[in-house]
């Protein structure tokens, strides 16, 4: 797509670059054709629909009632006879767009006006109602008094967030707006793993669509919290909130990325992270193994449980037989307990132990080398809510949302 994202003229530059392009990729074309979704009926087109007739049927414009001839259109060339009683042939090189009895029957149903004294050439009428669920096709070009241009975003930010450094080249909202419209349905999950100033999740939270936005910049915390914050509160007045009609509500839950859990050593053979101490080994490890992290205060092999008998002890030490049977003593028969170390000495055959090596268990249950967005990140739980802050929950402190 080219979308005009300036109207004034830069003459520092031998061109004016004045648009730039939007790359439209589909899984499957004819998938994506089938689902797109049309643009709604501009003002602009609104206004070609009027009803001179007085139609019961309500506003409408016409087309050309003749076609391009060519082959098989042999019984689409007659004379039309017209209600003031002049005939008429179709224009040299066209025939009618029907055949004699299809017009003939358009006619008689008033889809075909001939002007207000009959005289006129036919046109094909085309009803508004007809036309406002069908919408109008997205064209390649984006004017910028359609969708914006990157002054439009900078006053809104300045606006919204006056205390912050604004980005040379943000995308207004009613440009992400027309992307996120055409490309998704209500409900939908939109994706932006650069997300600079956070347009586009504030832009899809206002149309009711779920998102994820991928930042690794600083302006996270300047830019793109605060102003979630300022849509959820209802208090961003910009961009495309008067157009959805948008008054705030639902929240987010913000994650840090953690250090990277594995790396190789100088032999190329994975170990756990020198960043990552027993604690933070043990919280990053329940997760995936299925344990809700819940470190006892009193048991030092309670680092998680998944029922109210079964626990995971995650530890950096080397363990030998001894260790383990004493480990095996403490649980009892009645429990059970999987056993992460670095390493281990011994049989590993007890009746209420399950003890595994850390890398390798990591790496048979975490996805590594994967190039796609496959992590299920939206599957975590939700944080509870803060005592005396009904209504708000964070994964950290600095990131709060109104509970939809």
């Amino acid at each position: 797509m080219i979308w005009e994202k300036r109207t004034s003229r830069e003459n520092r530059r031998v061109f004016s670059f004045n648009h730039d392009h939007l790359i439209v990729y589909g899984k499957i074309k004819p998938e994506f054709e089938r689902v797109r979704n049309p643009l709604g009926l501009s003002d602009e087109v609104l206004l070609r629909y009027r009803n001179p007739d007085t139609d019961p049927r309500g506003a409408w414009q016409s087309v050309s009632a003749n076609a391009q001839a060519g082959h098989g259109t042999a019984n689409q060339f007659y004379r039309l006879k017209l209600p003031s009683g002049r005939e008429l042939d179709p224009p040299k090189g066209r025939c009618w767009l029907y055949t004699k009895e299809r017009m003939e029957q358009e006619i008689a149903a008033k889809n075909v006006w001939f002007g207000v004294d009959g005289d006129n050439a036919p046109r094909i009428k085309k009803f508004l109602r007809d036309n406002e669920d069908s919408g109008l096709t997205p064209e390649t070009i984006w004017p910028a008094v359609e969708v914006g241009t990157n002054d439009d975003a900078k006053k809104d930010l300045l606006q919204l967030l006056p205390d912050v450094s604004v980005f040379d080249n943000p995308k207004p909202e009613s440009l992400l707006e027309r992307v996120i419209h055409i490309a998704t349905n209500e409900g939908d999950l939109v994706l932006d793993s650069f997300a600079g100033s956070g347009t586009t999740g504030a832009v899809a939270h206002k149309m009711g669509r779920r998102w994820i936005m991928v930042e690794l910049g600083e302006h996270c915390h300047t830019h793109i919290i605060p102003r979630l914050k300022k849509v959820i509160d209802g208090e961003d007045p910009g961009g495309i909130t008067e157009a959805t009609k948008w008054k705030g509500g639902g929240g987010f839950r913000y994650f840090r990325l953690a250090p990277s859990l594995l790396e190789k050593d100088k032999w190329g053979n994975w170990v756990i992270n020198k960043e990552y101490n027993a604690a933070m080994l043990a919280e990053a490890l329940c997760k995936p193994e299925g344990f809700q992290y819940a470190p006892s205060d009193t048991t030092y092999w309670q680092h998680g449980r998944s029922t109210e008998r079964d626990f995971v002890y995650v530890t950096t030490a080397q363990l030998n037989h001894e260790q383990l049977q004493q480990l095996s003593d403490e649980v009892g028969a009645d429990r059970t307990l999987l056993v992460l170390c670095t390493a281990f000495r011994g049989r590993a055959e007890y009746p209420n132990l399950t003890v595994k090596k850390i890398p390798k268990r990591v790496l048979s249950r975490c996805e590594w080398g994967h190039d796609d967005y496959s992590l299920q990140v939206e599957k975590l739980p939700k944080a509870p809510p803060k005592p005396g802050q009904q209504g708000l929950f964070s994964e950290e402190d600095e990131t709060e949302g109104k509970q939809p």
